[in-house]
């Protein structure tokens, strides 16, 4: 079989298919309740519509509320919730020792931010490369010899987005392997405006919906602007104790600043949220561990790894539902910048109104 089975620089197709801490048995009570729930939960989205047609105006606060209600107790959504609340500051947690959290999936992390290995006989596919090249070679390079995997066959980076936290050891890797980096054509720009320090040299792009494929494992990269105008989220297969789950990777989380853009990163949350329904996705991971729960569940796995669960199997009702979150934010988000802009109209035209009636009154 040749490697990779589709041409790296155009489209494969242009039609895609398909945070305090827990105990380990509380973390799992709360994953049984979610499950025999599930039923419930997948009212919820119906019952959000009606409530939203007997109130036309939906506030800010109304959204926020619905999301608190869908995350519930379970501590991956009540993560991504805290994450996506306009304020909310990152923690910076310590680096977690370099972790193989299923048979073919590694996390390689310095705690703020995460690069994902995923395991190939024929090689390695990174997602994510971390700050700079000094963490490249100290949390991924020496992190995958640690698990017995070889840093030389990173054959490729994919890039989620744009920022140096996500490729700053990517040319470092294609320096010392031959690594071939892939990003978004969008975010190759935006790179090329900003000329960041650690920018890798435009290598591949990605297409929407594009399949890579290496040693018999094929990543579907999807293409979600929002975070930035190129984002891509990866869904993957990942196995377990001979099994084989499906997994998704949200790469942006932070929304951006400006309304059209908070917008275009719902319509891609909408649309990942289908495609990750139709590719029967069943586990969540992040490339920032503290938005979702992620880092705990590595120690969850660490302290336990003859156990029966692995904590990173959400299931497919709970990944519908950590997607419905994000949506449910972003529109709550989205009401908030109108709900400002409102307020700010509604001062001006007061102060307006003020300064006339005093100009009258001096006049007549």
């Amino acid at each position: 079989m040749n490697e990779p089975q589709t041409d790296l620089t155009r489209p494969a197709s242009s039609e895609v298919r398909p945070h305090g801490a827990l105990t380990r048995r509380r973390f799992w009570q709360l994953g049984a309740v979610a499950a025999a729930t599930a039923g419930a939960a997948s009212l919820l989205p119906e019952r959000a519509s009606a409530e939203t047609s007997a109130s036309a105006d939906p506030t800010a606060q109304d959204y926020f509320d619905r999301a608190a209600e869908l995350a519930g107790d379970n501590p991956v959504l009540t993560g991504i919730v805290g994450a996506l609340t306009a304020g909310y500051t990152p923690p910076r947690p310590p680096a977690p020792a370099p972790l193989r959290i299923f048979d073919n999936v590694a996390v390689l992390s310095v705690g703020f931010v995460s690069a994902t290995a995923i395991l190939t006989p024929r090689g390695i596919i990174l997602i994510d490369a971390l700050n700079n090249p000094d963490e490249a070679e100290q949390y991924i390079v020496s992190g995958l010899r640690s698990l017995g995997a070889d840093p030389s066959t990173i054959k490729y980076v994919v890039v989620t987005h744009g920022h140096g936290d996500h490729f700053g050891g990517a040319q470092y890797l294609a320096d010392q392997y031959g690594t071939r980096v892939m990003m978004a054509p969008a975010d190759w720009d935006l790179v090329a405006s900003t000329s960041p320090a650690n920018a890798p040299t435009r290598d591949l792009d990605i297409a929407d919906g594009q399949k890579l494929t290496l040693g018999g494992t094929t990543v579907t990269l999807n293409h979600t602007p929002g975070h930035t105008p190129g984002t891509v989220s990866p869904i993957f297969p990942a196995r377990w104790r001979g099994r084989t789950h499906t997994a998704m990777l949200w790469g942006g989380t932070n929304p951006p600043a400006a309304t059209a853009s908070k917008e275009t990163y719902l319509a891609s949350a909408l649309t990942f949220a289908s495609r990750a329904r139709r590719a029967g996705v069943d586990i969540e991971v992040s490339n920032h561990g503290f938005a979702d729960y992620g880092l705990e569940r590595m120690e969850e796995l660490r302290s336990a790894p003859n156990g029966r669960e692995n904590p990173f199997i959400v299931g497919t009702s709970t990944a519908q539902r950590f997607m419905k979150i994000v949506e449910t934010m972003l529109r709550g988000r989205i009401a908030q910048d109108q709900e400002a802009a409102t307020t700010t109209a509604t001062t001006a035209t007061a102060t307006t109104m003020v300064a006339t009636s005093a100009h009258t009154a001096d006049c007549c």
